[in-house]
């Protein structure tokens, strides 16, 4: 069974989702589903202590950790 949501987003914010959307070659319902599914791994992983960040390849050294998911 699938759930229908209705979403107010700033004008920014909706731009930002178009732009990633054909970058990707996806449309914007698809990047708000991955979106949420980054946001609850994010949580769950959060519960175990883990981080969530971008790591560089060949170090595998943590660049960014994103703070506050």
């Amino acid at each position: 069974m699938s759930a229908r949501l209705n979403l107010v987003l700033s004008d920014d914010l909706n731009q930002a989702i178009e732009k990633v959307a054909d970058d990707s070659e996806s449309n914007k319902s698809d990047i708000i589903r991955k979106a949420l599914q980054l946001f609850i791994a994010a949580q769950e992983g959060k519960k175990r202590g883990l981080k969530l960040g971008l790591v560089e390849p060949k170090s595998r050294m943590m660049e960014t950790e994103f703070v506050g998911l």
